[in-house]
């Protein structure tokens, strides 16, 4: 973990309503930079509720959320993918019918400076960043071993390259945070020991702090340098992997052993 001790993230009471069920209440957590976290819990335990509100896809209803320091209560989706929140989803979610270095470029809109009507003459400052966006998009596909494949249509590349695609394409955006929902799914034991091996590389490489969710308890072991446990939308623990694996609560609610 960076010695910097302010946190990238840091998340305080927060809570959200649906109707008359809560279904996330007095969360709390803080995540430094270049730390890996893990944030795990039965199914429907709140999980992907808690991203969605990290991302403002909800809105909460009571609590806060700092990123970088600053106040997020009036962010929108937008605004947090600008400020250097990137997120995966647990269904992969490619432009599938577009080729992996498109599905790169598309990443990269935050950093586009034309405007229309560089694009509609095709000025040379739209020339000049379309090849600039061009050549960071392949610097990215080599870096995750997808360079070969650039022109390949996303959606016929193999299940583990598509997940390497889709963390690429969240890269291309330049986070600060990068959220991993349940990034193993459907993967097998080698797919997952190669995606820690590149999750590892992210956090070094990028100079970022990553937060995932995860029910793989080999990856979440492997990789963490700390977890929070959520259980009923409440937070049950919080520790580093082996205070984890010896809390009883968490063993009976969760690990089952």
């Amino acid at each position: 973990m960076s010695e910097n001790k302010t946190p990238v993230l840091e998340v305080i009471d927060l809570g959200i309503d649906f109707g008359g069920l809560t279904a996330v209440n007095d969360f709390n957590m803080k995540v430094f930079n270049e730390e890996i976290v893990g944030l795990i819990g039965p199914n429907g335990a709140g999980k992907t509720t808690v991203f969605n509100m990290l991302t403002k896809v909800y809105q909460p209803t009571r609590g806060s959320i700092k990123f970088l320091g600053q106040d997020t209560s009036k962010m929108t989706v937008v605004d947090m993918n600008k400020a250097g929140i990137a997120r995966t989803f647990q269904n992969i979610r490619l432009f599938s019918n577009l080729s992996v270095i498109d599905n790169v470029k598309i990443g990269m809109h935050n950093s586009i400076s034309y405007n229309n009507v560089d694009a509609i003459f095709r000025l040379k400052k739209f020339h000049d960043e379309e090849n600039r966006i061009q050549n960071e998009a392949m610097e990215l596909l080599k870096i995750f071993e997808l360079d070969d494949k650039a022109e390949i249509i996303a959606g016929n590349l193999p299940y583990g390259a598509q997940r390497r695609l889709e963390i690429a394409r969240a890269m291309a955006t330049n986070p600060k945070l990068l959220l991993l929902d349940e990034p193993a799914a459907g993967m097998n034991p080698q797919e997952t020991q190669e995606l820690m091996t590149m999750i590892r590389f992210v956090r070094d490489h990028f100079k970022i702090a990553v937060l995932l969710i995860e029910h793989d308890m080999k990856l979440v072991m492997g990789i963490c340098e700390r977890i929070t446990v959520l259980n009923y939308g409440m937070m049950l623990a919080e520790g580093t992997p082996e205070e984890i694996q010896a809390n009883p609560h968490v063993i009976k609610a969760y690990l089952g052993e």
